[in-house]
């Protein structure tokens, strides 16, 4: 008897061991972006994150990396195929330097409203284009994020093309950001996010083009006089999954990753 006893207490002493050992060994991913942990695009993911933990029984662990903290936007696209990074916020022309046609909707003046962009992100065109970026770089694009029109601020009033001609004016380090300023005959200049403020300050450059709540959480109020309302832009930030982690998931966690990160992205649109 005392050795049944013995043997059952062994078992389930080897068990919760085994129990422990399984919470202990959650995956811990990174998720990357440039933006600041003030802005709801940080606040939700970092949300969304405790959800997913808690949705997978505690598998995956994700940590929400602000701020440029793992790198430039160029950086943590890289880091997506490299696995230093996991998922990440990009813009479209940051994607679309991986798969050119995806850049299409980060040009100038693309969309008319909110709801023109809705029905391009749920259109035949945007999965015949995210299938084409997978081919291309094996990451997944699983949601999107509205980020708002994309103003100029500057130290002089922009009533006019013609104001912005010869204006240094920081642009991200992507093509079609280069397109309007070109046409209004300024001089596109491309700087890593995390720069922008010092360069505006010390300036380096004269104006940069951002949407209202990035440059309310950005303080580029404090070193720029005008904000200039040219809603030349209808950007959106993309939820992407890289390929090493997506290889990895089960079908049950892709389907709990994809609902709660398009679940997230929909509460950032509304904010």
């Amino acid at each position: 008897m005392k050795r049944r006893l013995t043997m059952f207490v062994a078992v389930v002493f080897a068990l919760s061991m085994i129990s422990a050992g399984i919470a202990v060994a959650a995956e811990k991913l990174k998720f990357a972006h440039v933006y600041e942990a003030s802005e709801p695009y940080h606040k939700r993911m970092v949300e969304t994150a405790e959800i997913i933990k808690k949705r997978t029984e505690g598998r995956y662990e994700i940590e929400v990396f602000p701020a440029s903290s793992l790198g430039k936007e160029v950086d943590i696209n890289q880091g997506l195929a490299l696995g230093t990074v996991d998922m990440i916020y990009t813009g479209n022309l940051f994607a679309g330097r991986s798969f050119g046609p995806l850049a299409i909707a980060g040009a100038p003046y693309m969309f008319r409203d909110l709801d023109h962009w809705r029905k391009y992100t749920k259109s035949d065109l945007f999965e015949e284009l995210g299938a084409g970026y997978t081919k291309a770089t094996g990451n997944h694009i699983v949601a999107h994020n509205y980020y708002g029109q994309r103003h100029a601020t500057s130290n002089k009033p922009l009533n006019a093309c013609a104001d912005m001609k010869n204006l240094k004016i920081r642009v991200p380090n992507a093509p079609l950001y280069m397109m309007f300023p070109k046409a209004c005959e300024a001089n596109p200049t491309p700087l890593a996010f995390a720069e922008v403020y010092l360069a505006l300050q010390q300036g380096v450059v004269d104006a940069q083009e951002n949407p209202l709540p990035t440059i309310k959480a950005k303080k580029f109020y404090e070193v720029q006089k005008f904000i200039n309302l040219t809603g030349h832009i209808s950007d959106s930030l993309l939820t992407i999954i890289g390929g090493p982690l997506w290889s990895r998931l089960s079908e049950k966690d892709r389907a709990i990753f994809i609902e709660e990160l398009q679940a997230s992205a929909e509460r950032v649109s509304q904010d």
